[in-house]
This record gives C-alpha cells, structure tokens and sequence, in this order.
C-alpha cells in the first residue's frame, strides 16, 4: 500500500489499484499549503466524521473526481443535499465489500456536528481489509476498551492513530491504542496543525519506542509504501 500524507488526518491511500481519501481538510490548513489540490483525484473519499477539519474539501474534490463519498447516513445525508450523488452511507459496526475491499466502520469516542452546526451523527474509524493487507483509520478518538475488540477480529498491519492530545487521545494513550489493538506500527495524525495539539516530536517518537512500536511522522507532501 502507498500513503500520501496531506497535513492534519488527511490521507491518500493507494490500495488494489484504488485511491482512498481520509478526512481531507487541506486548504484551510496553512501547514499543507504547498500541496495542489486540483491534482487529488480519489476514487473513495472516506469520512470519520462532520468536523470541519476532516470535511472541508469534500465537495471540491468530489467536484473534480466524482469519488465515492463514504461516511455515517447523517454526514452521508448532509453532503446529499449539496449534490454528492455518488455515496455510501454506513454506521458503526457495520461492513461492506468495496473493489478495493472490506470496510468495517467501528467505535471512535468524540463529537460529530457538521459545519453549519448540524447534527452529525456519531463519529467512527474505519478497518480496511484485503489481498494487501488490513489497516485502522481511527478518526478522531480517545481510548477506548473498545480497540480491543479490534484485535480479535482483525490482525492490523498499521494504524492511523490521533496524538494530538486535547480535542483526541494524545502520545501516551495512543501507544496504548497501538497495544489494544495489536499492532507495532502507527502513523501518527491530528497533530501539530493548531496550537493546542502541537507536539514534541521526538518525545512521542521515543514513547513509542520504548514500548516497541514505531510511531511514524510524515512530512506533509511525503509519500511512503507499507
């Protein structure tokens, strides 16, 4: 799987030759601003909830892509009235078989209204699975004993994990999240891009670290193959 970094919890996933967009919040984000996004052309944007830090780009890349918009009914139903025709709506969990593979939409403990201040269902992460492997988008989350439900389902390649701390679980508790769910390796996000969620990078690195698993910082731009 190759993963493109976009700043914040946005994400571009190249799996079974699809293109999965996470949580694209890119323009008002004034770390991503060298990134173009004319050029993003997903075929699935997926959504883990209605914030405006993971939505704000959804109806101009779907402009120029058409991708499959994936999210909760009211987030899903939300985006149907600004003309979003092309989605699939899901609650938590719940699973479906995409052409890029399985989805199971799972727990994430946060809030969830939509820009305009409409209500915006409960929020929630995402198991993605297939011939290349299986992977956790967590959303915005704190812990939760819910994670270890994951692991008896599913063996997690890598995890996409919010460190941020204070609107999310922050270093310490993510470490354990990685624990909970069975896996050694992380990609960190939701971090850094205000200043009540900047972090000390060498810290969390280290944290990770001397409990055995690999907490991974992309540079915005950065491109990776897992």
């Amino acid at each position: 799987m190759q993963v493109t970094y976009f700043g914040h919890s946005s994400f571009l996933v190249n799996t079974e030759g699809q293109k999965l967009l996470f949580d694209p919040f890119i323009t008002p984000n004034e770390l991503a601003a060298d990134i173009d996004v004319s050029t993003i052309t997903p075929d699935f944007i997926l959504l883990s909830h209605g914030h405006q830090d993971h939505v704000a780009d959804v109806e101009l890349i779907y402009a120029q892509s058409k991708a499959q918009v994936i999210a909760n009914f009211e987030v899903v139903s939300w985006f149907e009235e600004k003309g979003i025709e092309n989605n699939h709506s899901m609650n938590l969990g719940g699973e479906w078989n995409f052409n890029f593979g399985k989805v199971k939409m799972v727990n994430a403990v946060h809030t969830g209204s939509l820009p305009d201040g409409s209500h915006g269902g409960n929020p929630g992460g995402f198991i993605i699975s297939n011939s290349e492997g299986t992977f956790y988008f967590a959303g915005d989350t704190a812990l939760t004993y819910d994670m270890k439900l994951i692991a008896d389902e599913f063996k997690i390649d890598f995890a996409f994990l919010p460190i941020g701390n204070n609107f999310t679980m922050g270093i310490k508790d993510a470490s354990r999240a990685a624990q909970f769910v069975n896996t050694t390796k992380v990609i960190g996000m939701h971090y850094d891009s205000f200043p009540f969620i900047k972090i000390d990078h060498d810290e969390a690195i280290n944290t990770f670290k001397e409990n055995g698993q690999e907490l991974i910082l992309m540079n915005i731009g950065d491109v990776i193959n897992l």
